[in-house]
């Protein structure tokens, strides 16, 4: 069986100890040959790394592994590249929640204004980072898990349009279906979606067994009388607990099919706004919880020269589902999973050009999406919208144009009042002088 060069890229994240720790679990359906870890933040990535060096001499020996902080040491002959970068990091991300409530909006990390801030901050950086990758390993994969990824995929499509080998992805959907596992008592591994939407704003409309049944009227039943939580419920903060527990008010109100989680922003903004403390955000409960029990962790196993006595808890559907998705291209399995991809045609009744997310078959060739046909008036009149603001924010990033930038917020959901998206607006532009175009 083939080996792999495999390159972390954001290597100083709190997710990579569970990645790391789930390709040597995964090592015999996914092998890898050299893995290097790739973050500018030295500091950070030293600590992971630290940690990696202590695990693979345990569980992996074989690996030829480093970390560095060097482009061509990252990306010289490299069959696959998997990205989970924070351009600002979480003193950014902070920003991107506590600006928005400071104004009575929503603030989110990928949502309403704080998505749009960090959107424009990762947009310039994913694109130098692939034009690196591309001058040293011209025919790597790229799977890339960098948020907000609905903006960051129009970006690259603009970019990259003759690049086929580019396929962005989020792990919310999988995390989804093995909630639904939860509350069906049963393993998801062998449930088919059928789902549509875009990135954060999504839903399912079918998910069959394998024998054929379709799973969502019990799984509504179910929620109607029991909520809703993740599957791994009892190692999530309190804010993720409350969001999964919003799905049963969403299929309360709109019952046709289940949905994502994150549409709770958009279908309840008031509400969401004021149940979300401006002093104390996810950011702040990130640094608090994952961040200091994960570092703490790492270099607890770099002092003891042992992963024997580690305790650190990860979440396997971030980590499994980048993996199988790199299994399926490198073995070209056929595989289906849920994957953004440009429409042309699998939502037959919208435009062509919009980055869909949708469930697709993943081969050596990349994914084949499965059509979904026409959608209902009221899903497409919100997936217009949104698809509108996603478009008018990468507009404005390339053209420089503050009217874009205000045209992009008026639209969004969260905020829907000009007076409030130019506020927030002006508040972000002096906020991130460093990370966006001169808006003009």
């Amino acid at each position: 069986m083939r080996k792999f060069n495999v390159t972390l890229v954001g290597g100083g994240s709190t997710w990579t100890p569970g990645l790391l720790q789930t390709l040597c679990k995964l090592k015999e359906r996914f092998p890898v040959n050299k893995l290097v870890l790739f973050d500018i933040n030295e500091e950070r990535q030293s600590v992971i790394g630290e940690f990696a060096k202590v695990l693979f001499k345990e569980e992996y020996p074989e690996l030829d592994f480093k970390y560095t902080t060097k482009v061509e040491e990252a990306y010289n002959d490299v069959d696959f590249v998997f990205m989970q970068m924070r351009t600002g990091g979480y003193a950014m991300r902070e920003k991107d929640e506590k600006i928005p409530l400071s104004m009575g909006l929503i603030g989110q990390e990928t949502c309403g204004a704080g998505g749009f801030a960090y959107g424009l901050r990762s947009i310039r950086d994913m694109i130098k980072t692939i034009n690196d990758i591309r001058t040293y390993s011209k025919d790597a994969w790229i799977l890339n898990y960098t948020n907000p990824a609905a903006i960051v995929a129009e970006a690259l499509r603009r970019e990259f349009p003759e690049d086929k080998r580019i396929l962005n992805i989020c792990d919310q959907p999988v995390n989804l279906l093995r909630s639904y596992g939860r509350i069906l008592g049963r393993e998801s591994k062998s449930f088919e979606p059928v789902y549509f939407g875009l990135n954060h704003f999504g839903w399912f409309t079918h998910l069959y067994d394998e024998e054929g049944k379709d799973l969502v009227p019990e799984l509504k039943k179910l929620i109607h009388e029991k909520g809703f939580l993740p599957v791994d419920a009892e190692q999530r903060d309190k804010s993720w607990l409350d969001t999964y527990g919003m799905v049963q008010d969403i299929c309360e109100d709109f019952s046709e099919y289940l949905p994502n989680t994150y549409l709770q922003y958009y279908l309840y903004p008031q509400y969401k706004g004021a149940k979300l403390n401006p002093n104390y955000t996810r950011a702040n409960e990130v640094m608090d919880g994952r961040e200091k029990r994960v570092f703490e962790e790492c270099r607890k196993v770099a002092e003891e020269g042992t992963v024997k006595n580690c305790k650190m808890v990860h979440n396997d559907a971030h980590s499994e589902f980048m993996i199988q998705v790199a299994e399926s291209i490198a073995y070209n399995q056929g595989k289906i999973f849920i994957v953004i991809v440009e429409n042309n045609g699998t939502i037959s009744n919208i435009q062509d050009d919009a980055m869909v997310e949708v469930a697709a078959i993943l081969t050596a060739n990349g994914p084949r999406p499965l059509s979904v046909g026409k959608i209902g008036v009221f899903h497409k009149g919100l997936i217009e919208s949104q698809l509108a603001y996603e478009k008018l924010t990468v507009d404005a990033y390339y053209e420089g144009s503050y009217e874009k930038a205000l045209q992009a917020l008026t639209l969004n959901r969260t905020i829907v009042d000009a007076k409030k998206a130019r506020k927030v607006l002006d508040k972000l532009i002096e906020a991130n002088k460093e990370y966006w175009p001169n808006f003009k």
